[in-house]
């Protein structure tokens, strides 16, 4: 009850009693003027006095007026986890969590939500990935693959608006699976009353945390697994890690010391797929050695992991303004990555002002291509048209007319390499064509050192010039003869794809090994925003940060990224002996990997969680994009799911679904498909894209994996904090697990939707007798310490 006052109910003995009791206050201090000491007499005056005053105030029948929940009006929310999580048994205890959690709501005995039916109507609610309204919890099994505490919060505040919930009782250990970033929106919720299941120390158990996946350019490790590891109760005992892959055949292992503490460690594994696109790999960590504790459970011990390396390959262009070292090198080293094709356009000879005396009489065709084939007239080069010659091309009609004119043309592929070309090789539309190629499409471009490039190649204010990393006017002469030593800078030691070997001093003594190099374009300065990779400086070992001079250079310009190499005889490197050669392709293919790891496809397919829908859900995200990488508004998505490492993948054909995107608002060339697993595994969807007129736009494939186990079991002790702050958020309070019985005494007593006034006797509780029985009592045994009568 809310107490407003105290009431004294007007009576005709009212004055007598309050005189009659001043009066024998008074009486029993003449009585105790004799007391040996005046201190001692004064203080039996008080106690007896105070024990007089006492029962004199219930006789007087004071009531305490206010006001508490109408019986029958309110209702209470109980509200019980129903996850797997609750199968955990804590240290020393005999039972499960759910076995006490289910004694405590269906034992035998009186029970506690009689009581609180008394005054309020009981409502029953079970959750685990889902909230339900049960009879009574007699169904609870904790057989539930997630905590979706968040969910269960939003379905019980949308439930019951509008209605007179004075309080939920929840019933959990807070360890929520859908709520990644603490807690969720509260607003309207009555208030909530958590009991923690659970103890606080995590009994025996070896657990997978904070799992990633990184795809790298780097080669030796396109894949990058970082975990971390924790084994509280498990002793001194060391701690294996192991990655599979979809056949079980072990790819990478490493062990990890025993911690005392039992507190997470990190732990690293690289792989290589063997093959393109989606890989999916089962990571596991057990303990290695003599038998270890049994522990709480077993499947927080492994994860389903994908990687994804991209399934079609990706197209390079290449242009060069005369046949060079570096080309032959670059294209050897790319032949060796499957999934990259190295396009070549190579100028043999410039355009020239065109004579009749260069050639035969009435002869307008360039002589260097005299009497290769039956070239019709129109296909020979003119004398005032480059020669230009085409390798790695996919047809004999790619490239035909020299460098691309149009978007389609150009937008095929993902990337340019421009090396030792001069500006005036392109018009005005082409040089504006490859600026919104990087800008629009999202390509890479590279530009390579020499003799024209750069500034000598007259790139300053052109839109090429425009996009790339450095400024251009008033830069130096390009350097030859001088020679110049290679270094990598502070941000290129922090990019796995800069780096050739693992550790840091192997790099080292890779770098120093390498040779000096002759052409080098130096540049006034790198624009805001770009990062220096490597630098070049002298070749004695004097050079210091400040002298150094950029030599990488890579920037983001619009949705794509720019580089350039200011090094023009890279191909020293390769020359100089087996090793060095190996070194320069593996740093070729992974310079030329990164240059493409963001560019779109026309078709591209992302896994996006879409835990608001219940642990596990995803949106499955396929945007369309036509040749010139225009939105497809009007096109047909089909998406192909196939369930991968998991239970259902056991005869993948009768598990395969077929479902269709459909358009989503907000984004031109947009579709979504929502997806929620039943069950535990990884997945791979594949989709496939038709336009109106039913002609092929593109495929696109990703995979995700989902492991509700591991993620309900990722903490064994109960997440007290954020039960705390539910509590706090809402205005209610965690109840103790043995003070349920108290909660119930106390919930009619506090704020509800539905208040009544009530009144009651004061003096009806025995704390004023026993402050009587005191009183007289310390009276008593203070007068015989002192041998007072």
């Amino acid at each position: 009850m809310i107490a407003d006052a105290l009431l004294l109910p007007s009576s005709p003995s009212t004055p007598w009693w309050i005189a009659t009791t001043l009066g024998v206050t008074l009486l029993l201090y003449w009585a105790y003027r004799t007391a040996p000491t005046r201190g001692v007499g004064l203080a039996c005056v008080l106690l007896k006095a105070l024990a007089l005053a006492a029962l004199a105030f219930c006789l007087l029948d004071p009531l305490w007026s206010g006001t508490r929940a109408k019986p029958g009006a309110n209702r209470v929310v109980l509200v019980a986890d129903n996850s797997q999580g609750l199968r955990i048994r804590d240290i020393a205890q005999t039972r499960t969590r759910g076995e006490t959690l289910r004694e405590l709501l269906t034992g035998p005995g009186p029970s506690w939500q009689t009581r609180l039916a008394e005054t309020f109507e009981l409502r029953r609610h079970q959750f685990d990935r889902r909230l339900q309204e049960v009879r009574d919890f007699g169904g609870l099994d904790f057989s539930g693959p997630a905590t979706a505490l968040g969910s269960a919060l939003g379905s019980l505040r949308e439930r019951y608006k509008d209605q007179p919930v004075a309080a939920i009782l929840l019933l959990t250990d807070g360890n929520a699976t859908d709520l990644p970033n603490g807690l969720p929106d509260l607003t309207g919720l009555p208030p909530v009353y958590p009991v923690v299941l659970g103890e606080a120390t995590s009994p025996p158990d070896v657990a997978l945390r904070r799992v990633s996946v990184n795809p790298s350019a780097f080669e030796d490790a396109p894949v990058r697994i970082q975990a971390e590891v924790a084994a509280p109760g498990m002793g001194s005992r060391d701690l294996r890690v192991r990655l599979t892959d979809e056949s079980g055949a072990s790819v990478a292992t490493t062990s990890l010391p025993p911690r005392s503490s039992g507190e997470p460690q990190p732990a690293s594994l690289q792989v290589r797929p063997s093959k393109a696109g989606v890989s999916f790999y089962r990571l596991e960590a057990v303990p290695d050695g003599e038998p270890a504790p049994a522990e709480a459970t077993l499947a927080n011990n492994q994860r389903i992991l994908a990687a994804d390396r991209g399934r079609e390959a990706y197209r390079i262009l290449y242009v060069a303004g005369r046949p060079n070292w570096e080309f032959k090198f670059l294209n050897r080293a790319v032949q060796e990555d499957p999934q990259m094709q190295l396009v070549g356009l190579i100028r043999v000879a410039k355009r020239e002002p065109k004579f009749e005396f260069l050639g035969r009489a009435g002869e307008s065709s360039n002589p260097l291509f005299r009497g290769f084939g039956d070239q019709a007239r129109e296909e020979v080069e003119r004398y005032d048209q480059p020669v230009l010659v085409r390798l790695n091309t996919r047809d004999e009609l790619e490239l035909r007319s020299g460098f691309p004119r149009t978007a389609e043309a150009l937008y095929g592929y993902d990337a340019v390499i421009l090396d030792d070309l001069e500006a005036a090789f392109f018009d005005a539309e082409q040089a504006l064509l490859l600026q919104k190629f990087v800008s629009e499409r999202g390509g890479g471009f590279l530009m390579l050192g020499g003799a024209e490039s750069f500034q000598q190649g007259g790139y300053a204010r052109t839109p090429i010039g425009d996009m790339l990393p450095v400024y251009l006017d008033r830069s130096p002469e390009a350097r030859t003869g001088t020679a110049v030593a290679f270094d990598l800078s502070r941000e290129g030691w922090l990019q796995a794809w800069a780096r050739l070997r693992e550790t840091e001093d192997a790099e080292r003594d890779r770098i120093r090994q390498m040779p000096p190099f002759a052409v080098f374009n130096p540049v006034r300065e790198v624009k805001p925003g770009a990062s220096v990779l490597a630098t070049v400086g002298s070749t004695n070992g004097t050079t210091d940060a400040r002298s150094a001079q950029p030599a990488l250079v890579a920037q983001r310009f619009g949705r794509g990224r720019t580089a350039g190499l200011m090094i023009g005889d890279l191909w020293r490197w390769g020359m100089k002996g087996a090793e060095e050669r190996q070194d320069l392709d593996k740093a070729w293919r992974q310079l030329v990997r990164w240059l493409v790891s963001d560019v779109p496809h026309r078709v591209d397919l992302t896994v996006e969680p879409a835990t608001d829908r219940g642990p596990g859900a995803v949106d499955l995200l396929v945007r369309v994009r036509d040749a010139r990488f225009q939105p497809v508004d009007t096109a047909q998505v089909q998406i192909e799911i196939e369930p991968v490492l998991g239970e259902p993948s056991q005869g993948a054909t009768t598990n395969v679904l077929r479902l269709a995107a459909e358009p989503a608002s907000g984004e031109p060339g947009l579709y979504r498909l929502g997806f929620l697993p039943r069950w535990s595994g990884g997945f791979r969807a594949t989709a496939v894209a038709t336009n109106a007129a039913g002609a092929r736009e593109g495929s696109a494939q990703a995979g995700w994996s989902t492991d509700l186990a591991a993620e309900e079991f990722q903490s064994l002790t109960p997440n007290r904090d954020l039960l705390e702050r539910l509590a706090k958020a809402t205005g209610g309070e965690v109840v103790e697990f043995g003070r349920l019985d108290r909660w119930v005494e106390q919930l009619p007593e506090k704020a509800a939707p539905v208040m009544e006034p009530h009144t009651r006797p004061a003096w009806h509780t025995p704390w004023w007798f026993a402050l009587a029985l005191g009183c007289l009592l310390a009276e008593w045994g203070l007068r015989r310490s002192h041998g007072m009568p």
